[in-house]
């Protein structure tokens, strides 16, 4: 992994750590899976944080450049997914 995930400069420590944890949630989808329940709640959580779709949709736009990663697909093949399935990109 050579890149930064983005962030935000007003975010707390808690928050950066919450949002880091769903970046990394998309990057487990694409290397191993991860459940959905998993990747669902890393949602849920980044967007308390974000609630902006503008917003949510460049810092999506700018971690799916820099590490190749679409949390869009992923996060959509979540919410097409039941509840026991393990998301695998």
């Amino acid at each position: 992994m050579d890149y930064q995930y983005p962030m935000q400069p007003d975010w707390s420590t808690a928050e950066i750590i919450d949002v880091i944890a769903f970046f990394q949630s998309i990057e487990k989808a694409y290397e191993s899976g991860i459940s959905r329940e998993a990747l669902m709640n890393a949602y849920r959580r980044f967007k308390e944080i974000v609630p902006s779709k503008a917003e949510e949709k460049n810092l999506c736009d700018d971690f799916e450049e820099m590490s190749g990663y679409s949390s869009y697909r992923a996060i959509k093949k979540g919410k097409e997914s039941s509840d026991s399935d393990k998301i695998k990109m």
